[in-house]
């Protein structure tokens, strides 16, 4: 039977959640060079392309060719050091298939070759589940953004998410808050991001996807 949320149905338009773990839970990222990384692979495909060749005027002309900042938008993540979420918004059907298929093969051939180690990095195929109410979507963002907590971290501190991002931080092309923040300036008047994130902090339950994991991410 396959692992569950590993076969996906993807729409044009619709949001999903993207996470993946280390095999046999391990570490995929162990120090700030494999975060960077990371990072920087979801920036070169997700910037776009005319800002992307003012930034990196040697970048391989594939890289550029494979842009993908015209069909797939990336709302939230968080990257932990043996898992990583990623909430995104795509408007071709096929979007998440090729960015999921560019950074992981990427990352993986740049972690073995920097361990000296073969094989499969990650547990198996990324899991992606599509997101079917506005309700979910906040949630999810949540929790992603919470998720720095189980480690002790700070989130308003914490490197590796993009809740920097949503607090007026960091600014990035490749990073899109505005669209989730939207919800609080139109229908939420009283009550912004930070709050909705920050006084929930305690009651950040997984969704229900992951609630069927084991362990959880």
């Amino acid at each position: 039977m396959p692992a569950k949320n590993r076969i996906k149905q993807y729409v044009e338009n619709g949001h999903y959640h993207i996470y993946n773990r280390g095999v046999e839970k391990r570490n995929i990222f162990n120090d700030r060079e494999d975060y960077t990384k990371f990072l920087y692979l979801l920036k070169i495909y997700l910037t776009p392309s005319d800002i992307l060749r003012q930034q990196y005027p040697l970048l391989r002309s594939n890289i550029v060719r494979n842009n993908l900042s015209e069909e797939i938008d990336l709302l939230a993540f968080c990257l932990m050091p043996n898992h990583f979420h990623l909430l995104v918004k795509q408007k071709s059907k096929q979007a998440i298939t090729h960015l999921m298929t560019y950074i992981s093969t990427s990352y993986v051939i740049y972690f073995n070759k920097r361990n000296h180690r073969v094989g499969p990095l990650f547990q198996d195929v990324y899991k992606g589940v599509m997101i079917d109410t506005d309700e979910y979507l906040l949630h999810l963002s949540r929790y992603i953004h919470l998720n720095p907590l189980k480690r002790g971290a700070s989130i308003d501190e914490f490197e590796w998410s993009s809740y920097l991002y949503y607090l007026g931080k960091n600014n990035a092309q490749w990073v899109k808050p505005n669209y989730i923040k939207g919800y609080f300036s139109e229908k939420n008047e009283n009550l912004s991001y930070q709050d909705f994130v920050e006084s929930n902090a305690q009651e950040n339950t997984a969704p229900k996807e992951l609630l069927l994991e084991n362990p959880e991410f």
